[in-house]
Parts: C-alpha cells; sequence; structure tokens
C-alpha cells in the first residue's frame, strides 16, 4: 500500500509515548511527568531524547536500551520520508569514500548547508550516487543536488540519516581533513627554503638609483647581502604561511619591531631586531617594489610581485619617514584568500544561511563593516563568487584592485581623473549591472548613488568603516544621507 506525505506523517505522530518511553517509564527510569518534559525538551532542542534523559537524571542509559531507541527512530524516519533509512553501526559506512565523493562530486558546503553525506557511488547504468540526508523531502537540496549530477549523467538515490549520525560523520571527515592539512602545513614548514628562494628572485641591485648621503654605499651593500635577503624573504615567507593580511616593519629607539595582522589584531612576530639594520631592511623592501630607495623623506607606494608554493602573491607596499625611520607597511593581497568560500568563512549555520539569502536576492543594499584587517574585503569577494556565473553580470569600483575576478568587469578608481566612487557607479548603471560593488563608502554623494542603486533593482555591495554594524547607520546619518532612505 502506498501512503501519502501527511498519511506518512500520521503513522509516526501519537499523543502517548512511544514504545521505548512506556519502557523507560516501566523500567524506573523516568516518570510520566519527566518523560513528557523530556519530550518537549528534545522538540525543542533538536538534542536526542536519550541525551536529554541521561542529562535530565543522571543516569546513563543501558546500551540494549539507547539500541531499541535507534531502531525505533530508523523506523519511524523510514515511515516519514518514504525511503530506506542507514544506521551507520550496521551499514559498513567508509569516511575515507565518503571523504573522496565530498571532494569529487558533491562539495562540502553543499554537505553541510543541507546536513547530507554522498554514501557511496555505484557504476549502473545509468551511474548513480547514494545520498543519506537529514530531511530526503527538502526541494532545494534535491535541485542543488541534481544541478551537479545531471550534467555528470549520475541518478540520485537518497536516504533518511538521523541528525546525530549525520554530525558525528560529517565531524570524523573534518577531523580527518585538519589532521591531513597539519600534516601538510608541516610538510610546507619543511619545504620553506625552496619557497623563501623564490621569493628572494630579484632584478640585480647594480641596476638601483645611486643616493647623495654618504650611508648610501653601505645600506645597498647590506641590503644585497645574504643575511637580510634571507630575513626579509623569512618575513614574507612566514606571513603567507600564516595567513596574515598586513605586516608591519617599525624602527623604535633600541629596536625594529615586525608585528602582523590576522583577524583585525596586530601582534609581534619575531623577537626584537637590532635597531641598526632597520635602514638596510627598509632599502630591500624598497628595492623589491621598484621604489626610490634615494628618498627617505616622502611617503612612496610600490607593489611586490612573488611567487610562493606554486602561487602568484602581490604585496602593496608603502613606506613612512618616522622619528626613527622609515616604516615600511605591506598589504598582502593572495587570491587564493578570496577564494575561501562563505560557508569557511561563517561557521554559524544560521548566519551562513541568512548570509546567503540575502547574497541571492536580486536587489538591496549589503553593507560589510569592521576595523582595518577585519576581512571586510573577503567577506565581500567571498559573497561575489557566490553569485559569479555566466547569466550574471557584475561590476567591481575599486581603489585599488587588490585582486583578479574572471568573469567580473573591475574598476579602477582614479580621482585626478575625476574617476571617484561616485562616478564610475553612475557609469556603472547605464552598463545593465545586476551585482556591483564599491570598494569603499566614504561621502554622502557616493552613499547615495550606491542606495538609490539598490532602490532600483541592483544588488549593491559595499564597505563601510565602523566597528560594528549598528555604527553604519550612524555614519550614513553623519555623511548626510536622508534617513528615509536608509529606512
Amino acid at each position: 500500500m502506498t501512503y501519502s506525505s501527511s498519511q506518512r506523517r500520521a503513522l509516526v505522530v501519537r499523543n502517548d509515548f512511544s514504545p521505548f518511553g512506556n519502557k523507560l517509564i516501566q523500567a524506573g527510569y523516568v516518570n510520566a511527568d519527566q518523560m513528557q518534559q523530556a519530550w518537549l525538551e528534545t522538540r525543542k532542542s533538536g538534542r536526542p531524547l536519550t541525551e536529554v534523559i541521561e542529562a535530565m537524571t543522571g543516569r546513563q542509559l543501558p546500551p540494549d536500551l539507547i539500541r531499541q531507541y535507534k531502531k525505533q527512530q530508523l523506523f519511524e524516519l523510514k515511515v516519514l520520508f518514504g525511503v530506506e533509512s542507514l544506521d551507520p553501526e550496521i551499514s559498513d559506512i567508509s569516511t575515507q569514500q565518503v571523504g573522496g565523493l565530498i571532494e569529487t562530486l558533491i562539495p562540502i558546503d553543499i554537505c553541510r548547508r543541507y546536513h547530507l553525506l554522498p554514501i557511496s557511488k555505484h557504476e549502473t547504468e545509468p551511474p548513480s550516487v547514494l545520498v543519506a540526508m537529514v530531511s530526503p523531502d527538502d526541494l532545494e537540496a534535491q535541485d542543488d543536488l541534481n544541478r551537479i549530477l545531471r550534467p555528470q549523467g549520475i541518478k540520485l538515490k537518497r536516504m533518511v540519516i538521523t541528525k546525530e549520525d549525520y554530525q558525528q560523520i560529517i565531524s570524523q571527515y573534518l577531523d580527518d581533513q585538519l589532521a591531513r592539512q597539519k600534516q601538510l602545513d608541516q610538510q610546507k614548514s619543511v619545504d620553506v627554503k625552496e619557497d623563501l628562494e623564490n621569493l628572494g628572485s630579484f632584478e640585480s641591485l647594480q641596476d638601483a638609483p645611486e643616493e647623495a648621503e654618504a650611508d648610501l654605499d653601505s645600506s645597498l651593500n647590506e641590503a644585497g647581502g645574504a643575511p637580510i635577503i634571507n630575513l626579509v624573504n623569512k618575513i614574507l615567507a612566514k606571513a603567507l604561511q600564516e595567513g596574515v593580511s598586513d605586516i608591519h616593519i617599525e624602527p623604535q629607539e633600541d629596536q625594529l619591531r615586525v608585528r602582523y595582522r590576522k583577524d583585525g589584531v596586530l601582534r609581534q612576530a619575531f623577537d626584537a631586531l637590532p635597531q641598526r639594520i632597520h635602514t638596510a631592511v627598509a632599502a630591500r623592501f624598497k628595492i623589491m617594489a621598484d621604489l626610490d630607495i634615494a628618498e627617505r623623506r616622502l611617503p612612496q607606494d610600490g607593489k611586490i610581485r612573488r611567487m610562493f608554493q606554486g602561487r602568484k602573491v602581490d604585496f602593496r607596499v608603502n613606506t613612512l619617514p618616522s622619528r626613527y625611520g622609515e616604516k615600511v607597511v605591506l598589504r598582502i593581497l593572495d587570491n587564493e584568500s578570496t577564494q575561501l568560500g562563505l560557508d569557511k568563512l561563517i561557521t554559524d549555520p544560521d548566519t551562513l544561511e541568512l548570509v546567503r539569502e540575502m547574497a541571492k536576492r536580486p536587489f538591496g543594499l549589503i553593507l560589510v563593516t569592521g576595523p582595518t584587517g577585519s576581512g571586510k574585503s573577503t567577506t565581500l569577494y567571498s559573497i561575489l563568487a557566490e553569485r559569479n556565473d555566466p547569466g550574471v553580470n557584475i561590476s567591481t569600483a575599486e581603489d585599488p584592485i587588490e585582486y583578479s575576478l574572471p568573469g567580473i568587469t573591475q574598476v579602477q578608481v582614479i580621482r585626478e581623473k575625476g574617476m571617484d566612487f561616485a562616478s564610475i557607479l553612475r557609469a556603472f548603471l547605464r552598463q545593465d549591472p545586476d551585482v556591483i560593488l564599491v570598494g569603499e563608502t566614504r561621502d554622502k554623494e557616493t552613499a547615495k548613488t550606491a542606495i538609490e542603486a539598490a532602490l532600483t533593482g541592483h544588488l549593491v555591495l559595499t564597505t563601510l568603516h565602523t566597528n560594528d554594524a549598528a555604527g553604519a547607520i550612524a555614519r550614513l546619518d553623519e555623511m548626510g544621507v536622508e534617513p528615509f532612505m536608509v529606512s
């Protein structure tokens, strides 16, 4: 006999306790009131009934009772969803096989978004993949899975799995991934010497301009010497290994301080270095960035491009004369850091789902706020990656263009030519855009144009330099944006 979805639900929804609950009451583990309270807590929190009862009573349930509860739970899920249920304790589930299918067929972000796991692939005609799902009737999940599988001629087969079993298997997979990553990091550390040599390749120092000051020759000789080269290369390589966003080289009265900014926080990267080497270190950075090493009285901007572990990395360099010598700050522009994906940036599932839902909207304004180095640009680029497909026209206005984004129109701000954020944004509106990114909203005109674009059928992404989301409202008001436009 075939049951409809509502009929199947009626079979498993009861007003009285289940056989498992009645057995617990009869065995004296709980009374009827405690059982009722445990059921309510389970439905409210999503925690397993057995876990709630053990926490409530302070007693551990016998394994045979837990096993009985598991069997009852799987049977109810089978009836509820009309598909076979998966019991990892009985079925031979290989986390290695699951991991292989995640890495080659169904991405981890899909698995975490919809609480599902690819269990096995069968080379039948046509080929099929068996997917265990906490909610097998989730139509959105089925659509996304079929969007991946159909182009490869693979048929989707579904099973139901308990949320606890899903979490256990996915956690095991993530732990294995973490262990492999740590092992890979150790291998990278052993191989740092080769990476340092790659970073150290640069044009001959003989081509550098001469400086009139008496101490230039000695600083040049030191800057070309192996100790200074190795020190500078080590500073760059360690920063890339640790995933920092900025490097600060700061001469102090009695030392040279090197600090890294990571997750918005500056911390010391090395023990204090001798103050006497700061001129040579600054000269080395200026040589690599093709700056004028003879100019020590004015700020300078430059760029370094190097290979690191098989990928190109850019460093945006700024020098600033200070009391004890030139301070050098480098912003790391690593394309790999912009390809993290929202699932790696946002660990809370509810927040991740909310951000993804906003990113899919056809129009509106998304403001990303936070202090320097907090990940605003990375967040915006990750949102762009979610929307970047052939059916979407994406344009960005940036100052400067930090990362190359394939398939996206990127425009550099040139204020000397009248190309500021506001004028570029107005031009975008005549380019039939779907998604617009404005690197930074700094003035009333840019803010007003961005809001108007959002109100006329475009999704606009931009940043504001405020410490939190609530501060964005005050900042817009301070810029002179009318309150009715913000509301």
